[in-house]
């Protein structure tokens, strides 16, 4: 009995550590997109890890109801990752950030952004950043970089809650 506690202890550390081990990348969580001319939320973004790359959907629209369709997509882009045509998905839940490559932690590149608005693809950049390591970072920040070729525009993001979610499809539900 006593060799039985002794085992169990030591799974009980070895599941800690390895949590510890797995823990989710910085930039995985909920953010809300902010508009970097208005300074309005656009949406609310799920990021998350999944096969070593990170990908991002839209958890809650913010002017939209939460159905509507991205019909100003194309049917097809090179490497998205859900099978089917893009024009005819919803823009809430499908991944719009795709792809992206783990430079280090909380720093992400290599993939695509989709703007399910007008249908435009870019690269993409996403870098954590912790709270007041940049004068841009009051609260812990997602920048977020579209990209054409060597041109970055970014969009600094801010931490998103289950409550904005549900807030978001309260204030525009779903249509159909």
């Amino acid at each position: 009995e006593k060799e039985m506690k002794k085992l169990i202890g030591l799974l009980g550390a070895f599941l800690v550590l390895g949590a510890a081990v797995f823990a989710a990348d910085p930039a995985a969580g909920l953010w809300k997109s902010i508009d970097d001319k208005t300074g309005e939320v656009t949406a609310i973004w799920k990021i998350y890890e999944k096969d070593g790359m990170l990908f991002g959907t839209i958890a809650a629209t913010t002017n939209d109801p939460q159905d509507v369709i991205a019909d100003s997509c194309k049917e097809s882009y090179k490497g998205f990752p859900v099978a089917g045509a893009v024009n005819k998905m919803k823009t809430v839940g499908t991944p719009w950030i795709f792809n992206m490559q783990k430079v280090s932690e909380g720093n992400w590149k290599g993939g695509n952004i989709i703007d399910p608005s007008n249908g435009k693809m870019y690269g993409c950049v996403i870098r954590f950043m912790k709270a007041g390591s940049d004068k841009k970072a009051k609260t812990d920040t997602l920048a977020m970089a579209g990209t054409v070729g060597p041109i970055k525009v970014f969009q600094y993001w801010v931490p998103a809650t289950e409550a904005d979610v549900a807030e978001a499809q309260k204030k525009n539900p779903a249509k159909n």
